[in-house]
């Protein structure tokens, strides 16, 4: 299993891209998130993935960081399933939001030769809390993270015969979802800025973590390997440095901080 990071920033970012991933397993490919832009295909195109290779999408939450950069995927993917192109089908999950907005936006901008494979082909498929899904070949649990602002999703993917890896989107761990996400071999989780900076970047204020708020997370929960994303870009240059530091006087497991188009074997 292979994670790709697209883009590591949040949404207010301008010299990374907002926070999307791809996982890769034997090939097959399950693309988390957007960003807010068609960026997502140059992203793709830059780390040699064809976006026509992917028939799994996830997406988070409804916030435009997130969700538009799929619409560009979803107008694509039934575009060329009009020409012959695009082999297969594909399948977009979200909650019940998400999908209703992702549904208003194609029929409001794509051209009705595009809509027509909607829910034929491209299918839109709203999941449920505690959802079980096989999604490339891999057991996929999504979960409610109890936002305090838009309803969003996270997930738990178990592979390679008993590994774990935990997403709980871009807001903090929610102890409700201590069942999805304790043990997991892997967690990826938000980080908007250091602790130390946090009266500068005021995470709080936007009910997002710092580096040591998900690295004594990490130890709580008993987690092996922590991947933070989701964050400022004011510190690009020494991010992986500065928030390796501060996250190690917090967290004994291995601490990832990706840049944009950054792969992590795991």
């Amino acid at each position: 299993m292979k994670l790709t990071m697209l883009g590591t920033g949040n949404a207010l970012v301008v010299d990374c891209y907002n926070t999307c991933f791809v996982l890769e397993d034997h090939n097959d490919y399950f693309l988390v998130d957007g960003g807010g832009g068609n960026n997502l295909l140059q992203q793709l195109k830059k780390v040699n993935i064809d976006w026509m290779d992917i028939h799994h999408i996830f997406i988070t939450h409804k916030h435009i960081d997130h969700l538009l950069g799929i619409l560009w995927m979803v107008r694509l993917i039934c575009q060329y399933m009009n020409q012959g192109k695009y082999q297969g089908e594909a399948y977009i999950y979200g909650h019940d939001e998400v999908i209703d907005i992702l549904h208003t936006l194609s029929n409001t901008l794509l051209q009705p030769k595009e809509i027509a494979f909607i829910n034929k082909r491209c299918h839109f498929i709203v999941i449920e809390d505690q959802d079980t899904k096989t999604i490339i070949g891999n057991d996929v649990r999504f979960f409610d993270i109890h936002s305090t602002k838009a309803k969003q999703f996270g997930f738990t993917m178990n592979y390679d015969q008993g590994k774990k890896l935990s997403c709980c989107g871009d807001e903090p761990y929610n102890e409700k979802n201590m069942n999805d996400v304790v043990n997991s071999d892997w967690l990826l989780h938000e980080a908007f800025c250091l602790y130390s900076q946090a009266d500068i970047f005021k995470p709080y204020e936007k009910h997002h973590s710092t580096v040591k708020d998900a690295c004594v997370l990490g130890t709580t929960l008993n987690i092996k390997n922590i991947v933070l994303y989701h964050t400022e870009d004011k510190n690009l240059e020494e991010r992986k440095k500065l928030y390796t530091l501060e996250g190690e006087s917090y967290f004994k497991g291995h601490i990832f901080i990706p840049d944009d188009l950054e792969s992590i074997e795991l």
